[in-house]
């Protein structure tokens, strides 16, 4: 089926270390099924509310873990196939962003690393390594909540999944419950600075 994707493009505002502002949008067609976006809707990011509160409870997790609240899923055929938190401090691994264990989570899933015909939904704007990793499966669609300031790699500092010298690119909407993606990081380094350890 064929529809339309609205992309948004966010900027952090002066001063907002993990928020943004909508400055412009773009309409691209891709192949897809997400019939939900046919319905006529006011809010364009509204069907991604109920794929991005998933990835907000994986970020919840990650909270309470005392790991940075980032939580993403990736989606398929309307059906939840990975999901996945970040685990950097407890795997000791600085690859072990959440986008990268659903990524892996869903590829093994699929019993392919062509992850064509899903979506991933991740609370933050994805890193550059991110980013990449989301090229190389060759995922089609990335939603995500909060923009990045210091790290963002599809929109704020870089445009790596939509870079055409590269040869698979994705459609990015920034936006999708940002407040709550956002609010989440400010609590928790809020008590982390409280605490002296970030």
């Amino acid at each position: 089926m064929r529809c339309m994707i609205v992309s948004v493009v966010m900027r952090p505002a002066p001063g907002d270390l993990r928020g943004g502002s909508i400055v412009s949008f773009s309409i691209s067609s891709v192949c897809c099924e997400w019939s939900s976006l046919m319905e006529p809707i006011d809010n364009p990011l509204s069907p991604h509310d109920r794929w991005m509160a998933a990835a907000l409870n994986q970020s919840r997790i990650a909270f309470d873990e005392g790991e940075v609240p980032v939580g993403a899923v990736v989606v398929q055929d309307e059906r939840i196939i990975a999901e996945a938190y970040n685990q950097r401090e407890t795997l000791v691994d600085p690859t072990a962003h959440a986008e990268m264990i659903a990524i892996t989570q869903a590829a093994q899933t699929l019993g392919s690393w062509r992850l064509t015909n899903c979506t991933l939904y991740v609370t933050l704007e994805p890193c550059p390594m991110c980013a990449g990793a989301i090229v190389q499966a060759r995922i089609p669609a990335v939603i995500y909540g909060a923009t990045d300031p210091k790290a963002g790699a599809c929109h704020t500092l870089y445009g790596i999944t939509d870079d055409s010298r590269l040869n698979h690119q994705s459609i990015v909407i920034g936006g999708v419950l940002r407040e709550d993606c956002r609010d989440i990081l400010r609590e928790f380094f809020a008590v982390q600075r409280a605490l002296g350890k970030k």
